[in-house]
């Protein structure tokens, strides 16, 4: 799907810029304020007052936890903005006016942000580990012998810090072969913001159990994503993507992230790192890869349809990266905590030489390597003549050659349909008649990408509204769809 897909727009130009530069300027003046209560002699987060108070996290730790999360926030709304300002860049002829200055400009701001959360990272993670040491250093001490010294029982009072409730989710094996069935959401902002996810659910009547998300090779880990998502007992399935996060759609050439190089171990420090942040959550989530790799339209792509490389790559290119990103997460401890997702794209629309098992399989690094099979498919003009809007044109051939190249679980990890010509209910409809026959019982769950999205296919410019809610009949079928006899669904209830 389009990078723009996956944000919000700000209405103008001139809104955009100064959100950008108002966040630039807050997550500056957060990541100082984070050096400056760490560093202040009478901060409670030092260590002689750790030591004195012996409690749980401090009320300078919470405050840190919470501007943090408030960076954060501000950086996605910085990240908003950007992609408001690209998608209008492709429209510049229709009188955007927006220049490609005006993207450089907020490209840096992002990158100035994102190092604003870092060093609020650094500041948090200092505070804490001083609360740990002192924490010790009063365990050792009060383990030396002392002179009691009889004093009055002092009132009962009342912690002014509550004690936070720990997050807990199931093991890993329990999310890799579930006694249920998986109904995930992609939606504006989520896992960071949940809104449009629980007016979703609203709608349907059920809580979906999967939140999907998207990261960029130029970000660090979001252990918030992960947490805020299993404080809801949701599983967080991230899409991490070797390229920038704010990296143009049409731009298939990245030369800093050419699979030769990170073959070569040009990115290996922030892979360990960021399986190293993965593992200090001590909360598992689902990854998904570089993902549609046998297409042509993403820089870790091989080759196109005329046999010519993408992005310098070579064949078998794909397969040595993923085993490399893997065995480094193998190194640091990550996959006891990592569901290891690999998710081509449908082939019936792609050509001849790429609907073969042979050329899927090119691509497959193996069942030691990986987790979960999956797809992205969609229902999405133009509509070829023998399109019958079911489930087993869009995924049928798919799932053939997926079956004949692992027995892992599939997960359909990217889905959806378009409004355009009226097939929408009817393809819901299908695909949860499809979901509840035995023939499937593999199929452990989907990922609905519930956004609105104006895009080029082929050439031509359409809006696909990909929303459950997009019309009442399709909401409608949606919600028939999961009650399905035999669908294997146990969600909870949303009102």
């Amino acid at each position: 799907m389009s990078k723009s897909s996956r944000t919000w727009w700000a209405s103008t130009t001139t809104n955009a810029r100064r959100t950008a530069f108002g966040a630039v300027a807050i997550a500056l003046c957060l990541a100082l304020a984070s050096y400056f209560v760490w560093n202040s002699p009478d901060s409670p987060i030092s260590p002689e007052n750790r030591l004195a108070a012996q409690v749980g996290p401090s009320a300078a730790e919470v405050r840190l936890a919470a501007q943090r999360e408030q960076l954060l926030d501000d950086v996605e709304e910085l990240r908003t903005q950007l992609a408001n300002a690209e998608e209008k860049l492709d429209y510049a002829a229709d009188g955007a006016g927006i220049k490609q200055a005006d993207i450089d400009a907020l490209k840096e701001q992002v990158a100035s942000a994102n190092a604003a959360v870092s060093e609020s990272n650094a500041a948090l993670a200092d505070a804490q580990a001083a609360t740990a040491a002192a924490n010790k250093r009063a365990e050792i001490a009060s383990a030396r012998p002392t002179t009691v010294v009889a004093a009055p029982a002092p009132a009962p009072s009342t912690p002014s810090t509550p004690v936070a409730t720990p997050i807990t989710a199931p093991s890993l094996d329990e999310i890799k072969n579930p006694a249920s069935r998986y109904f995930g959401l992609y939606t504006e902002q989520a896992p960071f913001n949940f809104a449009t996810f629980d007016a979703t659910a609203t709608k349907i009547g059920s809580a979906p159990n999967v939140v999907g998300y998207f990261g960029g090779w130029d970000e660090a880990f979001r252990p918030e994503a992960v947490t805020k998502a299993w404080e809801r007992d949701t599983l967080p399935i991230l899409t991490w993507e070797s390229r920038p996060i704010g990296a143009a759609n049409d731009v298939i050439n990245e030369p800093d992230y050419e699979l030769p190089g990170i073959i070569a171990g040009n990115h290996d420090d922030y892979i360990r790192q960021y399986a190293r942040d993965i593992v200090a959550t001590g909360l598992p989530l689902g990854l998904r890869f570089d993902h549609e790799m046998n297409g042509n339209w993403y820089p870790w792509a091989e080759t196109n349809n005329d046999g010519s490389s993408i992005n310098n790559n070579n064949p078998g290119d794909y397969v040595k990266t993923w085993q490399h990103v893997h065995d480094i997460f193998e190194q640091e401890g990550a996959n006891q905590l990592v569901s290891w997702i690999w998710a081509p794209n449908i082939v019936n629309n792609l050509n001849k030489e790429h609907r073969t098992v042979e050329n899927l399989a090119g691509f497959f690094p193996g069942d030691d390597y990986v987790d979960w099979v999956g797809l992205s498919g969609y229902l999405r003009p133009p509509y070829k003549e023998e399109n019958n809007f079911t489930f087993e044109y869009t995924f049928g051939q798919s799932l053939d050659l997926l079956r004949q190249i692992s027995d892992k679980p599939i997960f359909l990890a990217e889905i959806g349909a378009s409004e355009i010509e009226g097939h929408k209910g009817q393809w819901i409809t299908s695909l949860f008649e499809n979901l509840a026959k035995p023939e499937n019982n593999d199929i452990i769950g989907f990922s609905w990408f519930n956004l609105a999205v104006t895009s080029k296919v082929e050439g031509e410019r359409a809006t696909n509204d990909w929303r459950i809610d997009s019309r009442a009949d399709t909401l409608e079928a949606f919600k028939a769809g999961l009650a399905v006899p035999g669908i294997r669904y146990s969600l909870e209830p949303k009102e």
